[in-house]
């Protein structure tokens, strides 16, 4: 029976062979591989997946998507984990596992930071995003894209933009652009921060109000001789600052 993509679920199936074949040889899978595919859809990352891994799991939500892949894979060669991937606890599958997925445009950023808490147990990541969402996340400081999304990441992962992927790979195709991105978690952090939520909640504060300088957006942190003390000049704004000032920000304030 025919699927009929869900756009409550943000469904656009990929059906381009070459961009699959593009993205697994990206992927490199090992047959001795840990791998969870998120929102495996209609198989089109799955079946190439499963010719190299003896086994794979995936977390799927649409139930209907779930009883399509019950008939056609065994049970033996894929693990059905049925729900909602913001809510699914990786850890369960291992300390050495490898995420990959097409991730719907609509949950990716809350789905990257739930992933994050998971980090220690994962290898490395490898996910089709939308192409504006992975520019993001790659930029570097003083560029329009950079912002939240880049720092909180940038701090815990190495990441990179594979390659693109056009609209009519997919069916439906999006309005969108798509992009492949790779992110490795750091075995030591480059910046480590003493309080991670306070770091979280600085990077926040900065980018509230970007036109804003951060003596004003973080005046609930640092004063004047705060910013001294660090040697970063109030008058810049928080697209000009690097993770590794952002740290330095949270640790002089963590005391």
């Amino acid at each position: 029976m025919k699927h009929i993509p869900r756009k409550r679920f943000g469904q656009n199936f990929l059906t381009d062979q070459g961009v699959i074949q593009a993205i697994v040889r990206t992927i490199h899978p090992q047959p001795d591989d840990i791998m969870v595919e998120i929102g495996p859809g209609l198989g089109a990352l799955t079946d190439p997946l499963l010719k190299t891994l003896p086994r794979l799991h995936v977390v799927e939500i649409d139930r209907d998507i779930i009883a399509r892949l019950q008939n056609n894979y065994p049970a033996a060669k894929l693990t059905i984990h049925a729900g909602d991937a913001l809510k699914f606890d990786f850890s369960t599958l291992g300390e050495r596992i490898r995420v990959v997925g097409n991730l719907p445009y609509n949950i990716s950023t809350p789905i990257l930071f739930h992933l994050s808490e998971y980090v220690g147990n994962i290898i490395d990541m490898h996910f089709m995003l939308q192409k504006e969402v992975v520019e993001r996340m790659v930029a570097a400081p003083s560029t329009p894209e950079y912002g939240r999304l880049s720092v909180m990441l940038q701090y815990r992962y190495a990441m990179e933009l594979m390659f693109i992927v056009p609209p009519d790979a997919f069916h439906p195709a999006p309005k969108v652009e798509s992009a492949i991105v790779r992110m490795i978690p750091y075995a030591v952090l480059p910046h480590p921060a003493k309080d991670e939520a306070l770091f979280g909640a600085i990077v926040t504060a900065a980018f509230g109000q970007r036109r804003k300088t951060l003596r004003n957006t973080l005046k609930a942190y640092l004063d004047d001789a705060g910013f001294a003390a660090l040697g970063i000049d109030p008058g810049l704004r928080a697209e000009n600052l690097g993770v590794g000032e952002f740290v330095a920000i949270a640790n002089y304030c963590a005391g």
